[in-house]
């Protein structure tokens, strides 16, 4: 009872954890709507966090679960359901026509697999046992793939020295998240909702700990970035006491 009572707190822990981490992006998206463009953001991570949501969604219904024991589950990736087809939408309507053409070429095959995974559950299987087995099986590969996807940023990270790409409180929302849920898997024995969330703690410490070393560097370079436009209007200022008029190279 008191275990059962644990795992529900948790539970909700990590509904709390899991809705920011599936709120996060909208500061990014604020971003592609304010400026026009999807720039060199990637859709890719919001794509497979849509499969993981759909799936773990069924996955937490009667249908597939015994009774309402994952509840928790399925009502916080019905909730992420909503957000990530909303990013998506956003980052279709902004895209370039290549990037639109890549991420359809994206979605309309895992809306196709998840609809064959529901179909098969439902009808092919018939224990609560199995169809968990089949639809966590399915999930924890998409799971494990949702918590990778961030590297795509971290490789972008590393090579261009620049964490603009990488928003902080996705990073630390997907370590809180992971965490958490792996301990609800954990507490429920169900291995199905903890290994892939075992595997996505490490994945983001990684980017938190990117985070904080390209951050640095991007300071460093707005630092002298401050300062340089500081001496320019320096120098500018000085010019026009002396002569009276600006530098050539200040003119159009």
């Amino acid at each position: 009872m008191v275990s059962n009572t644990v795992r529900v707190a948790v539970g909700i822990l990590g509904n709390a954890a899991s809705m920011l981490l599936y709120a996060a992006p909208i500061l990014t998206f604020r971003r592609v709507v304010k400026k026009g463009s999807v720039q060199e953001f990637s859709c890719v991570p919001y794509i497979l966090a849509l499969f993981n949501c759909l799936l773990y969604t069924w996955y937490g219904l009667p249908v597939v679960s015994s009774g309402w024991e994952n509840s928790t589950v399925s009502s916080i990736n019905g909730l992420g359901i909503l957000l990530e087809i909303t990013f998506i939408s956003i980052y279709i309507w902004f895209a370039p026509r290549e990037k639109k053409k890549f991420v359809l070429q994206m979605v309309l095959p895992v809306l196709a697999f998840f609809g064959l995974t529901a179909f098969l559950s439902s009808f092919l299987f018939h224990t609560h046992r199995m169809r968990k087995v089949f639809v966590g099986s399915i999930g924890l590969v998409a799971s494990i793939s949702m918590y990778s996807s961030p590297m795509v940023a971290a490789k972008q990270v590393i090579m261009t020295k620049s964490v603009e790409f990488m928003p902080f409180y996705l990073s630390l929302f997907s370590f809180l998240s992971s965490a958490l849920w792996m301990v609800y898997g954990l507490l429920g024995s169900d291995l199905f909702i903890a290994s892939p969330n075992f595997i996505g703690c490490p994945m983001g410490i990684l980017q938190l700990v990117l985070y904080c070393i390209y951050r640095k560097s991007d300071t460093e370079a707005e630092k002298f970035h401050d300062i340089d436009q500081e001496n320019g209007l320096k120098v500018v200022t000085t010019h026009k006491k002396i002569t009276g008029k600006e530098p050539e190279d200040q003119k159009d």
